[in-house]
């Protein structure tokens, strides 16, 4: 199929603005070097001199975070939509970075009394030049990227096209398209002393148009006498250089075209096609795609105490003084030319090492939709296999939840289970007469929340429902403030966090009055209260009754009230005051124990490690000879395997289809570690200037669940990556081994543990039928003998032919229970039957092709025993059906006495 160019130049061409000597080209970081030529590394060694080797910048660490996520993108064993959707997150990633880090950093810089970071010892400036650096570096990583995966869709029918890709016949659709659906809410602006340069919207796209002012002037000396409606619809103003087009909220961004599979343009480009229609009377000289990335960090307690004013009116204030704030970044499709350039720059107050151009869209957030586009049969080899959080086996879905809780402490695990158990607590509390209030926090809320909805249902129904609103959970601000609005309405006492400490806190109190006082239901979770997320994150919620902890719950929720930072707990650790202390007395612990040549050993599982007097105290037990390992998905300011100081230190980390986000304490070795869950990361701002909550798992059985999990993990040899001395990481596969036939088979810790999850409500929905059924068999034998009973009354002279029509009917119907549980049985493994299928392909065959792989039984799902990385005690072994030709079940006794009887 042959394809067109535009009749529109790109800025790349060729121009009178001498195009060549572009700004911000993503391809030529020679160009963008910093203003004294240092690379990243070079910054950061400079202003690191009185540093400690074992520690980094948390800055630069996030960065190569990032890159691993990026790296999903380009692994062969992910599907191909799903690899989009990783560079798609990769630049939400990276825009919200330069919001809040970035933003935040050129404050600082503006500070005439210079701050230097604790763990690198650069100044701000310093930060933002290794900043600004870093991302030139990646820029053309994430280019090459979606280059790849876009080839690779268009193999599969998803062609995503540029405007030089068109035929006519797409052309033709596209430019009727435009006119009739796109034309009309276009808001174009041209730019000269009679119309100021506009404020461009944080994260907003813009079609930018070089107009040549020359031409333009031209026209009007040329013109004598023109009419006035011809001047009006013919001329253009003077002097004007530029025009800009916003783009319109209203359309859609992907615009189908005709074709063979699925072939689409995007509307920012479809929008510099008719460039020259919007603006007919100037001269188009080229195009381009724009958009400027503002500073949000913005002080939510600034000018609270000055005015009575009321905190929600408060914050919705803030949030709009956000969206004009000093723009850190401007990126473009294209080079920009010197003129553009020139004039952007001027008007945005940036520098040219603050300009970054790519062909990536500036706006990655149309990759989640293209899936819905296709028909199931397309999208299946290019999408991960279906997920849905399932029902955990330990609760039984036909009796009420809170009976159960009441029966033994609960441990969920999202998004393996399912965050319905607790909606549903919540449910049954709403409506239960003994229950008198319900007490929770309430950090990042769903837009559409069945949790929220329960809670508004209990006052409704005159429970006392309290509810702490964090309204500075950033960018899910306006979300909280209409919930807390709802919430309001609803007749909850609404509560916020406190002026200096945002109340991270993940805690929910259930009060009961019962027949012996005052019962405590209290949930304790390590995410968010949020649907959305519970299935995407990986988190646990612990449910108990334990008296001990309902009574720091009350407590916690007492000094939320009064706004009151208490150490005043007997189970639980709540920050400020408690968490780093308590960690420190741990770990001091096990110095003394490793001193003493006891068994000893730490292990953290959490988001980041940032905060100085933690990893100092960590390279302390590093070097009196205890084991740690740190669990880290992104920033990790401590460096490892570094000799005298870090040599017993792992630092491990897992980027995949989940986002791992639990947190985990665990002191001492793994065959009696005491571990503690938490809502708090391993970083300053968690333990010192928020709201966190800490708390042991005393269970045994829990804690074997607990421990079992983290092992799963450490056996991943698909994702799990190892960060080394060099700051680096070990590529995606390394710890995996080759098989005797070459073939390298690959372990993904998160794969099992889905299908693990779905293996174990297929047994558990089993045995409910099975249960069901033998209930229905004792209920039928139950009347063949009152039938029976009755025959032999009615009709005694002949006792044994009614005793042997009661016999026969007593077998008949336990021989249709029988069949009734076996059909029940099959019923279940069939509805659970995609959970069965091989989790991925070995790394030497392409993901992109449809799996081959058989579906695996129930008794096949095992973790791989591997020898590169140690493997810990065995998982259970799962249930298994009998082998056939098994010992059948003895007859039940009132089977005997019937036969017995016929006798």
């Amino acid at each position: 199929m042959e394809a067109k160019q535009s009749s529109i130049g790109s800025e790349s061409a060729a121009s009178s603005d001498n195009a060549s000597n572009s700004l911000g080209s993503a391809t030529g970081v020679e160009r963008q070097a910093e203003p004294d030529g240092r690379s990243p590394e070079d910054i950061e060694s400079a202003g690191a001199q009185k540093a400690a080797p074992y520690m980094q910048n948390r800055e630069l660490s996030w960065l190569t975070f990032n890159e691993r996520v990026l790296d999903q993108g380009a692994d062969e064993t992910v599907p191909l939509l799903e690899r989009l959707n990783f560079i798609s997150i990769f630049w939400s990633n990276l825009q919200e970075f330069f919001m809040v880090r970035v933003g935040s950093l050129t404050d600082l810089s503006l500070v005439k009394k210079q701050i230097i970071d604790s763990k690198s010892g650069m100044i701000p400036s310093e930060q933002l030049d290794a900043i600004y650096a870093r991302c030139h570096e990646l820029y053309p990583i994430q280019e090459r990227t979606f280059e790849q995966v876009r080839h690779l869709l268009a193999e599969h029918g998803v062609n995503h096209l540029r405007p030089e890709d068109l035929t006519e016949e797409q052309r033709a659709f596209l430019a009727e398209h435009v006119r009739k659906n796109v034309m009309p809410f276009l808001s174009p602006q041209i730019i000269n002393a009679r119309h100021p340069f506009p404020h461009l919207e944080n994260g907003a796209l813009y079609v930018v148009v070089r107009l040549n002012e020359e031409e333009s002037a031209k026209k009007s000396k040329g013109v004598e006498k023109p009419a006035k409606t011809d001047k009006a619809k013919n001329l253009g103003a003077e002097g004007v250089t530029l025009g800009l087009v916003p783009m319109p909220r209203q359309c859609d961004r992907v615009i189908a075209l005709p074709g063979s599979g699925m072939q689409f343009i995007l509307l920012e480009h479809a929008i510099e096609m008719v460039a020259a229609e919007i603006f007919s009377m100037y001269t188009v000289k080229h195009t381009n795609v724009i958009c400027v990335t503002r500073n949000a960090d913005l002080d939510a307690t600034e000018g609270t105490d000055e005015s009575d004013e009321d905190y929600r009116e408060h914050m919705k204030r803030i949030l709009k003084k956000r969206a004009r704030l000093a723009p850190v970044r401007l990126e473009s499709e294209r080079p920009l030319s010197s003129t553009v350039g020139k004039l952007l720059l001027k008007r945005l107050n940036l520098k040219p090492h603050q300009v970054y151009s790519t062909t990536v869209p500036l706006d990655m957030s149309y990759t989640f939709g293209l899936p819905g586009r296709l028909p199931e049969k397309k999208r299946a080899p290019l999408t991960n296999v279906p997920f849905s959080p399932q029902w955990p086996a330990c609760l039984d879905h036909n009796r009420p939840v809170i009976d159960q809780v009441l029966e033994k402490e609960v441990l969920l695990s999202y998004p393996y289970e399912s965050m319905d158990p607790f909606v549903q607590l919540l449910r049954e509390a709403a409506s239960d007469p003994s229950v008198i209030s319900i007490k929770i926090t309430l950090y990042r809320l769903a837009s559409q929340s069945h949790l929220a909805e329960a809670l508004i249902a209990a006052a409704e129904n005159g429970k006392e429902v309290t509810a702490l609103f964090e309204l500075r959970a950033r960018f899910d601000e306006s979300n909280n403030i209409e919930w807390s609005q709802r919430f309001e309405e609803a007749g909850c006492n609404v509560i916020y966090g406190f002026r200096d400490f945002k109340v991270h806190s993940k805690i929910c109190c259930i009060t009961r009055q019962t027949e012996r006082g005052l019962q405590h239901i209290t949930q304790l979770g390590t995410g968010n209260y949020n649907e959305k997320t519970a299935k995407l994150y990986t988190d646990l919620s612990f449910i108990t009754t334990d008296e001990t902890f309902g009574r720091d719950a009350t407590e916690f929720f007492r000094n939320m009230g009064l706004e009151n930072t208490s150490d005043n707990y007997d189970i639980l650790w709540v920050a400020p005051l408690q968490i780093k202390p308590m960690i420190i007395a741990g770990i001091d612990h096990e110095i003394e124990r490793a001193r003493a040549g006891e068994p000893c050993g730490l292990y953290f599982k959490t988001n980041s490690v940032t905060d100085k007097d933690v990893i100092e105290k960590i390279v302390e037990a590093s070097q009196a000879g205890v084991p740690v390992t740190l669990f880290v998905r992104g920033i990790s300011c401590i460096v490892p395997r570094l000799e005298g100081f870090t040599d017993n230190v792992r630092v491990i980390s897992i980027v995949g289809r989940l986002l791992e986000h639990s947190r985990i304490y665990g002191f001492g070795p793994r065959e009696n570690m005491k571990l503690y869950l938490s809502s708090a990361d391993l970083m300053t701002r968690n333990m010192d200037k928020r709201i966190e909550i800490a708390w042991p798992i005393l269970d045994d059985e829990l804690r074997d669940q607990i421990v079992g999990y983290l092992d799963l993990c450490m056996r991943d040899t698909a994702k799990l990556r190892e960060l080394m001395p060099d700051k680096s990481y070990t590529p995606l596969g390394a710890f995996a081994e080759e098989s005797d036939d070459g073939v390298t088979e690959l372990f993904e810790s998160q794969e099992f543990l889905i299908r693990r999850a779905q293996q174990r409500r297929l047994e558990a929905a089993e045995e409910e039928a099975s249960r069901d059924a033998a209930r229905r068999r004792a209920a039928q034998l139950m009347a063949a003998n009152e039938a029976a009973e009755d025959t032999l009354a009615v009709s005694s002279t002949e006792p044994e032919v009614a005793a042997l029509d009661a016999a026969a009917a007593a077998e008949a119907a336990a021989l249709a229970a029988a069949r009734a549980a076996e059909a029940a049985r099959v019923s279940v493994q069939s509805a659970a039957s995609p959970a069965t299928q091989s989790p991925k392909a070995p790394r030497a065959q392409n993901a992109s092709q449809p799996a081959t792989h058989p579906a695996l039984e129930a008794d096949e799902i095992e973790p791989p025993r591997t020898g590169t990385i140690p493997a810990s005690a065995p998982e259970q072994t799962l249930a298994k059906h009998p082998a056939p030709g098994a010992k059948s079940r003895k007859p039940s006794l009132l089977v005997r006495l019937l036969a017995k009887f016929v006798r």
